[in-house]
């Protein structure tokens, strides 16, 4: 029962973290580039370098935030529980 209730928060947390990291992103390239959204996909206005740089700063946020997310609420689920939720 344990398992299936850190299933649910981690989900929950899941989607608030992908909100999260979009945010970062976008204030993060702004910053960075000076425009408002990072490129997708390259056209002749944009080079495939940028799109790439993009691509790449866009995978790393996303994959802190979920880094840090789960291991805060595996902390937090060992701290209720007494039990890593893996375990």
């Amino acid at each position: 029962m344990k398992k299936l209730a850190f299933k649910a928060v981690s989900l929950g947390l899941s989607m608030l973290g992908g909100s999260l990291a979009g945010v970062i992103v976008k204030r993060g390239w702004k910053l960075a580039a000076g425009e408002d959204e990072a490129p997708k996909l390259p056209t002749k206005a944009t080079a495939g370098r940028t799109v790439l740089i993009a691509a790449a700063f866009q995978g790393a946020v996303f994959a802190v935030v979920k880094a840090a997310l789960d291991r805060g609420a595996a902390e937090s689920a060992q701290k209720l529980t007494g039990t890593w939720p893996d375990d």
